[in-house]
C-alpha cells in the first residue's frame, strides 16, 4: 500500500450500492441517509421511530425501512438477515445511533452510565458482532462506526459520553487492524459540533456549528476517498488533534481557559 494511498477498499458507485444506515431517523443519521439516496444508492434505514423513518425514506423505491431497537441484538440480526435476503448482500453499514447527556463527576450514578454506554458502546460492539459475520462471507463490504472528537480527550461535562466515544475510537482502530487484511473496510467517523435533536440541549457555545447535511457530505466524501478517519470540520478538528499532543499539564489549563469549567 502506497504512503498516500486510501487506507479502505473502495465501494461501489452509489447507483449500485447498497447500505444500510442505523440510526437514521433524525440527525446526521437522516442527512447521511437522504444524501445517498439522492445519488442513487439503495438504502436501508433503520431506528426506533417507524414514523419518521418514513418521512427519511419518503416515496424513493431504492429505500427499504427497517424499525428496530439497535440495542436488541436479535432485532438487529433478524433486520440483517431481511435486508440481505431483499438485496442479495450489502456493501456499506452506517452505525449512527447514539446519545448524549452532560454528566460531571458528583452527578454520576449508574443507571446514567449504564444507559450511555448501553446506546453509545455496547449497541455498536454489539451490532457490529451481528453483521460483521456476513460481510465476511460476502469476502467485501464496508462498516462505518460514528464515534466523536469528544472521544479524543477528556472534556468537562463528558464524563461518560467521552470515555464512551473513546471507546469507540479504539474499537473501530482495531477493528480496521483485524478486517482490512481480509478485504472489508472500517470508516471511522468523528464529528465536532452539528446541529442535531442531541446537540440542541447543549447551553453552551460550540464552536464551527454545522448542519446535518453538511456533515453528510463530509461523510459521503470520506467514504468516497476510502479515508479510515472522517473527522469535521477540519477547522476545529485539527486544532483537537493538535490538543492531544500536549503534556497533561498545558492541556488541562487551556480546556479550563477554553471552557471556563
Amino acid at each position: 500500500m502506497g504512503l498516500f494511498a486510501p487506507l479502505n477498499p473502495p465501494l461501489p458507485a452509489w447507483p449500485d450500492a447498497r447500505v444500510w444506515v442505523i440510526g437514521a431517523s433524525t440527525g446526521i443519521g437522516a442527512a447521511v441517509a437522504r444524501a445517498l439516496l439522492a445519488r442513487g444508492a439503495r438504502v436501508a434505514v433503520s431506528a426506533r421511530s417507524a414514523d419518521k423513518l418514513r418521512e427519511v425514506a419518503g416515496a424513493n423505491a431504492n429505500a427499504l425501512v427497517e424499525p428496530l431497537d439497535f440495542t436488541q441484538t436479535a432485532a438487529v440480526a433478524s433486520a440483517w438477515e431481511r435486508i440481505r435476503a431483499a438485496w442479495g448482500g450489502a456493501d456499506l453499514v452506517l452505525i449512527v445511533a447514539g446519545t448524549h447527556e452532560e454528566v460531571r463527576a458528583w452527578e454520576l450514578s449508574e443507571g446514567k452510565s449504564r444507559a450511555l454506554l448501553e446506546t453509545n458502546l455496547h449497541g455498536v460492539i454489539n451490532t457490529t458482532s451481528a453483521v460483521v459475520p456476513g460481510l465476511l462471507a460476502q469476502g467485501r463490504g464496508a462498516l462505518g462506526i460514528v464515534s466523536s472528537v469528544a472521544g479524543y480527550r477528556g472534556l468537562p461535562k463528558a464524563l461518560v459520553y467521552g470515555a464512551s466515544k473513546a471507546a469507540l475510537i479504539n474499537f473501530a482502530e482495531t477493528l480496521y487492524l483485524d478486517l482490512n487484511p481480509k478485504g472489508l473496510g472500517v470508516y471511522l467517523i468523528n464529528p465536532g459540533f452539528v446541529r442535531t435533536p442531541l446537540t440542541d440541549r447543549n447551553a453552551f457555545r460550540m464552536p464551527n456549528l454545522i448542519t446535518a447535511e453538511e456533515a453528510a457530505d463530509e461523510i459521503v466524501a470520506g467514504l468516497e476517498a476510502g479515508d479510515f478517519e472522517i473527522h469535521f470540520p477540519r477547522a476545529f478538528t485539527r486544532k483537537l488533534k493538535l490538543m492531544r499532543l500536549l503534556p497533561y499539564r498545558w492541556y488541562f489549563a487551556l480546556v479550563r481557559r477554553a471552557t471556563g469549567l
